[in-house]
């Protein structure tokens, strides 16, 4: 009989408990570090956790042939604050809009010049993916150019104030979707998914993950790596500032949106869900609520029970969806 290696409370195995091929790319001594020590970001950031992450695995999958195009945003103004950089490998910045297009360039130059192996990962946050990046970024899906392009998600404008986002969720409280008078937050019914757009194109690969499960992040790099054409990776990175909470909490926060059915994993290929991480131990939406000040206004007195419903309602459709529930787990109650 096997003993499961879980830790108390995060159902993950240690490092040092698993076989050497099973570990991360993060616990190795010779990682690359892509981005390292020098940078700005808030303590807590996941978006800085996501980024080094993402490339030290991809910089490896490689073998070290790699050009990365950043968009204008939080990573880009944290990380190279004039005349400092904090990155340790071939880095452009690119407009808040065309980090896909700038990367297809390079792409394409790479081809021209006989240098097709060495390969082009772009990335960008929601704001500079989901909003202003869109066009660009359609482009190069409907092009199948050869990019991976990478967004971090942390639901807003979190560079310039925190303003609302084609990503911010509904009910949460931005600079500019104030909880006043009748006003929940962010309005129901507005935003995109880009992941589901990203599958409508049908290109070769598009998946979801977050900075709480570094396994699947890392294995989903190395499958996008070892594809051509347009590649797509959309991961949760909360922000400790943007959403008001703990700077420790956030990697139990990324958990608890998948944990909810309100961010669900997943991978697809040519437009197909392939594969869908079930959810392990189900929570309530209230749970993942709570901890941020984002949400705050709908508890307390008097609170808005009805919008914490509807918003209960949206991860019981995303758990429908992507039949994200075990058999073992579909009629366990809320523990």
């Amino acid at each position: 009989m096997t003993t499961p290696l879980y830790q108390i409370g995060t159902y993950a195995a240690g490092n040092r408990l698993l076989d050497l091929e099973q570990n991360t790319e993060q616990s190795r001594g010779d990682r690359r570090n892509a981005i390292t020590s020098g940078h700005r970001a808030c303590r807590g950031c996941g978006e800085a956790l996501a980024a080094r992450v993402v490339l030290d695995a991809a910089h490896r999958a490689a073998e070290g042939r790699m050009v990365t195009v950043n968009a204008t945003g939080c990573l880009e103004v944290f990380s190279t604050p004039y005349p400092e950089s904090a990155w340790q490998l071939p880095w452009l910045h690119s407009l808040f809009g065309n980090a896909a297009a700038v990367a297809a360039g390079v792409a394409a130059a790479l081809q021209a010049t006989g240098r097709g192996d060495t390969r082009v990962v772009a990335q960008a946050g929601d704001g500079g993916t989901v909003d202003i990046g869109l066009g660009c970024l359609s482009g190069m899906f409907e092009r199948n150019d050869d990019v991976l392009f990478v967004c971090y998600d942390n639901q807003g404008y979190m560079n310039t104030g925190v303003q609302r986002s084609g990503a911010t969720p509904p009910a949460a409280s931005t600079s500019t979707t104030r909880p006043v008078g009748a006003s929940v937050g962010n309005a129901f019914g507005t935003g995109k998914s880009l992941p589901l757009i990203a599958m409508a194109h049908e290109i070769p690969y598009v998946a979801t993950a977050t900075v709480a499960d570094l396994h699947d992040l890392e294995a989903k790099v190395v499958t996008a790596m070892g594809l051509r054409g347009a590649r797509y990776l959309h991961l949760l990175v909360p922000c400790p500032l943007g959403w008001g909470a703990d700077s420790a909490a956030t990697i139990r926060l990324a958990r608890l949106a998948t944990q909810c059915g309100l961010f669900p994993v997943f991978e697809a290929e040519r437009g197909t869900v392939t594969s869908a991480t079930p959810i392990r131990r189900r929570v309530p939406v209230d749970e993942y609520l709570r901890p941020q000040a984002r949400f705050a206004h709908l508890f307390g007195e008097p609170g808005r029970p009805e919008v914490v419903a509807a918003l209960q309602d949206r991860a019981d459709r995303m758990i429908e969806r992507f039949d994200l529930l075990r058999d073992e787990t579909r009629d366990e109650a809320w523990t």
